[in-house]
């Protein structure tokens, strides 16, 4: 389909994208794509290209394209009442009913919710309950943050900072001081190719251990980590690797603040992944799957051991001093209640377990013999492959080679399949609609298979 392209040189006249190279797009060195609609797992742009996504969106478009229960719950909110504010005890139909929601689902020990409109703020607002929690128990020494390399917590100050890859710190100033980094359980990056999960596990501990008396553990205030590492490579951690974490911040009385803006809402086949690994953090962080992106949504769950420590604190000091104008935006919070409601309704978490176990199934069937790939991983509806240039020594092709990135293109190229090349490596990650069928899995891992023939032989 032909068109009059005023819109594409508006977009590279006035739009400016995040996480692109800007010089290049600008200069036409890049695609520019307008997408117009979707349904299910596909989506279709303006030129009339149907494409299936298996990343669905950013990990954050759950329930599929085109829900109309959804798109219809936000235009009678909007109709109803488009906003008010959450401030001093105001409230919302949507946004109270969505609080119970998510409290219906969450962990046993879990008490409020907290709304914002994306992870980064929410994990923003994580760290500053978390140090207002040590000022109101006299701990103001109390304050660093553990994060892990590779990890992904947002793009802000802090959260930017508390994200453990180069992309996110380089010419912004970051990490700020605050922030400590320990490793990450990515057991296929080990550095002794011989090393037992169980002993890479130790170590993993063994640095924690080591980074926490170094600073003193009078002064680290929490750690945070997503439950399987997402945009830093789809990694599930090695067996035993929470518990082990776990003994540790409870040890040292360090609160753990579980990142499930990914992994939350069903992704790996259970509502939260907290459950399913036995985590008892402290805060939890929600986002993309909360909406499943139909409209800008997050929350931060507290936990009833904080939650009582932040009402000492106002009964001592006041309001407290925190808030977003469009926190519990309302039309946000209809559209996690349709969510919600759909999520339950089509029995998605479910399927996002038993169709997501056969596309990593099938998924390794297909590659894992291939001289190039050194690991095909993942859990529920998430998975990833990592190529290498030698699989018996596990060497890995120079960066500037972008077999990652060429991989991914000639997916899109060939088969309509649009996965992701994950930064720091060359790993293709995949992160469908729970609604995937087992039909859409084997095009998925047929558009992989012939991609990498494609670019690797």
């Amino acid at each position: 389909m032909l068109h009059n392209d005023q819109l594409e040189h508006w977009d590279r006249e006035y739009f400016f994208h995040p996480s692109t190279h800007l010089a290049q797009f600008a200069r036409g060195d890049l695609p520019h794509r307008v997408v117009t609609g979707g349904a299910g797992c596909h989506i279709e742009d303006r030129n009339g290209n149907r494409l299936l996504d298996a990343f669905a969106g950013l990990y954050c478009v759950n329930v599929g394209y085109g829900r109309t229960e959804i798109s219809e719950a936000i235009a009678d909110q909007a109709r109803e009442l488009a906003y008010y504010h959450s401030y001093v005890g105001h409230g919302t139909e949507a946004s109270i009913t969505l609080a119970k929601m998510i409290l219906d689902r969450a962990p046993d020990h879990m008490s409020k919710v907290y709304f914002g409109l994306s992870g980064s703020d929410a994990n923003e607002t994580n760290i500053k309950l978390v140090w207002y929690y040590n000022n109101i128990l006299g701990r103001p020494q109390k304050k660093k943050i553990i994060s892990r390399w590779r990890g992904y917590h947002g793009s802000g100050l802090m959260t930017g900072s508390l994200t453990g890859l180069e992309l996110f710190h380089n010419k912004f100033d970051l990490p700020l001081a605050q922030v400590l980094h320990t490793e990450a359980p990515y057991y296929f990056r080990r550095q002794a190719v011989a090393q037992g999960e169980a002993d890479f596990v130790a170590q993993c501990v063994a640095e924690l251990e080591t980074l926490i008396s170094r600073e003193g553990a009078d002064t680290i205030a929490a750690f945070i980590g997503e439950p399987v590492l997402g945009t830093g490579g789809i990694v599930p951690p090695p067996a035993g690797y929470w518990e082990a974490i776990q003994e540790v911040l409870e040890k040292h009385d360090i609160l753990l603040i579980a990142d499930e803006v990914v992994t939350g809402f069903g992704r790996l086949g259970t509502m939260f992944a907290s459950d399913h690994y036995g985590l008892r953090p402290d805060l939890i962080t929600i986002a993309k799957g909360l909406t499943s992106a139909y409209a800008p949504l997050s929350g931060t769950i507290v936990s009833d051991k904080m939650w009582k420590v932040l009402e000492q604190g106002t009964d001592e000091n006041g309001p407290i001093g925190h808030g977003w104008t469009y926190s519990a935006h309302p039309i946000g919070a209809a559209a996690g209640v349709a969510n919600l409601k759909l999520i339950d309704d089509l029995d998605l978490v479910t399927n996002a377990g038993e169709v997501g176990t056969y596309l990593n199934n099938a998924m390794l069937d297909a590659l894992g013999p291939h001289a190039h790939v050194g690991d095909v991983r993942g859990k529920g509806m998430l998975c990833a492959v990592e190529f290498v240039s030698d699989k018996d020594d596990r060497s890995f092709f120079d960066a500037s080679d972008k077999i990652g990135p060429q991989i991914a293109a000639k997916m899109l190229e060939q088969d309509s399949v649009i996965a992701r090349a994950m930064p720091q490596g060359d790993i293709v990650g995949f992160a469908p609609p729970f609604c995937l069928t087992k039909g859409e899995a084997d095009h998925i891992v047929g558009a992989t298979a012939r991609a990498v023939r494609a670019v690797l032989g």
